[in-house]
């Protein structure tokens, strides 16, 4: 009985390309997310494209989540491979909780530091999108994969020092005077925070898969 119930699985799915279309999806998130606290017009034409890339993603996590209960022989262990693209979604939803509340707040112009967490986010989602392909291969890419990691690990704690620093200088700033500019700029803080942890989290995810399969 078993045995005629595997016949009806699908043999393979690729979960690769859906990876790689997820990974597609934070690249253009966080291109957007740049764009708009950097200034560049119209911002509202940003917080439209972070909202369509995070549909698309979510798109991507129901095909890989439908894939894996359904397809028999799988590249990594399933768990595995929920754990990594649950992470990935991680980010893009945070990518676009920030974009919601920049648009609630009204927000027109940003901090030095939240620049700089945004460029941040940026490039780890390019290091990410540059570690997904890999995984096709992880004899050969091992060692690759892993430096791309080791970076996005670090961009992770050179956020966490960059979040501190702007912390505080709002808190200066805005505690006696503007107390409600404080609590926006922590509420910005925070899904930045929370999307470079979310990348952290994929590095993890990658290397555990890299570490168990290779």
């Amino acid at each position: 009985m078993f045995n005629w119930f595997q016949s009806l699985l699908p043999r393979t799915s690729d979960f690769f390309a859906m990876f790689e279309r997820h990974a597609a999806t934070l690249v253009a998130a966080a291109s957007a997310l740049g764009e708009l606290v950097h200034g560049r017009p119209v911002a509202e034409d940003h917080i439209a494209e972070i909202h369509r890339q995070e549909h698309e993603a979510d798109d991507v996590i129901r095909q890989v989540l439908r894939s894996v209960r359904q397809t028999f022989l799988t590249p990594f262990d399933r768990g595995a491979i929920t754990s990594l693209i649950g992470s990935m979604d991680d980010a893009i939803d945070e990518m676009q909780d920030t974009a919601r509340a920049i648009s609630l707040y009204e927000m027109k112009s940003f901090e030095p530091e939240m620049k700089r967490m945004v460029d941040i986010i940026v490039e780890a989602s390019g290091l990410t999108a540059q570690a997904i392909p890999m995984l096709r291969d992880l004899t050969r890419n091992g060692p690759r994969i892993h430096s791309l990691t080791e970076k996005l690990v670090q961009l992770e704690s050179d956020a966490d020092v960059v979040h501190a620093a702007g912390l505080k200088k709002a808190y200066q700033k805005h505690s006696g005077s503007s107390p409600m500019q404080f609590i926006v700029a922590r509420e910005i803080y925070k899904h930045l925070e929370r999307i470079t942890d979310a990348f952290e989290d994929v590095a993890n995810e990658i290397d555990g898969i890299v570490i168990d399969h290779s």
